[in-house]
């Protein structure tokens, strides 16, 4: 009897890793999987993995490129770049969302490729150069390090970034990181004007601290902050760099008969948004009633 339940046992535990493992990444495991490139909205692009949005913005004076992905997956990059019809070599600027290994892990790599500028808003600079290592929740873990990158023009707040004829503002929605940046802009296509955002920094990772202990003097105020500011934009069109946010798959496979019209998703922006928020208030609430606060879900969001 000894005997056999130390084989349950075994096939217990092996089961339940198993389980693990199948749940855990779906997600992750996407974020070096390649995808298709294809096309948006007028100069925009998306030539990220499965699971990760990074975005081409084309212009006839060179190229802006919007966030990077996981270490080791610049090649599935630049594949997506040269698939298009375009040379990463002639990307003259480099932008970020935030300095975390699945959006960052890239940058050094494609910095050396193409030889773009690095622009950073000022918050995120020394995180940046650190490769992680100074990340207020991610400092002691290796594996979530990358290569350092030192910022060639450092930004604020409001500031703009300008390339043949495409604009893009800069706004520091901090709290995901200190120095997370959401990017905006409006590009025209056949004849019409669209207001494309790029959101960012409306997740809590697991392992943050908001209410006892915070992971640093005034998170829980720079997130509610940054979910109020959100709130305020109405874009036709939202670009997230985590692809269950904003279903890239359904939207490009209407967009084969719908057009651009299958992007314009200004009442999916709006839920989102509310849902974030309402995601976030959960949690401080339960770390305030001094429960676990971090969900599964959240746990992968970096």
């Amino acid at each position: 009897m000894r005997i056999v339940r130390i084989a349950l046992s075994l096939f217990i535990l092996i089961s339940l890793n198993a389980a693990r493992t199948a749940t855990q990444p779906a997600t992750e495991k996407a974020w070096t999987e390649s995808a298709e490139p294809f096309h948006i909205v007028g100069p925009i692009y998306y030539v990220g993995t499965r699971g990760l949005g990074i975005y081409l913005i084309t212009t006839p004076a060179g190229h802006i490129l919007l966030n990077g992905g996981m270490s080791g997956s610049a090649p599935l990059i630049e594949a997506s770049i040269r698939k298009l019809g375009y040379k990463s070599e002639e990307i003259k600027i480099l932008l970020i969302s935030h300095a975390h290994m699945d959006h960052v892990g890239t940058l050094s790599d494609i910095k050396k490729l193409t030889g773009g500028q690095v622009e950073v808003i000022s918050a995120e600079v020394e995180l940046l150069e650190s490769g992680g290592a100074t990340d207020y929740l991610f400092a002691k873990d290796p594996k979530m390090h990358f290569a350092g990158v030192r910022a060639d023009h450092v930004l604020k707040d409001g500031d703009t970034v300008s390339l043949g004829g495409v604009q893009l503002t800069a706004r520091l929605t901090p709290g995901h990181t200190r120095g997370t940046t959401t990017w905006m802009t409006t590009v025209e296509d056949a004849g019409r004007s669209y207001v494309v955002v790029f959101p960012d920094g409306t997740t809590v990772n697991a392992g943050t601290h908001l209410v006892r202990n915070p992971s640093y003097p005034g998170i829980t105020a720079d997130y509610r902050r940054t979910l109020a500011f959100l709130a305020t934009l109405h874009p036709d069109i939202y670009l997230a760099y985590h692809s269950e946010f904003f279903d890239p798959t359904g939207k490009r496979e209407r967009a084969a008969s719908e057009g651009v019209k299958a992007w314009v998703d200004p009442n999916g922006y709006a839920r989102w948004i509310a849902e974030q928020t309402a995601n976030f208030e959960k949690l401080v609430a339960q770390e305030t009633a001094g429960e676990s606060p971090h969900s599964a879900p959240q746990a992968t969001k970096r």
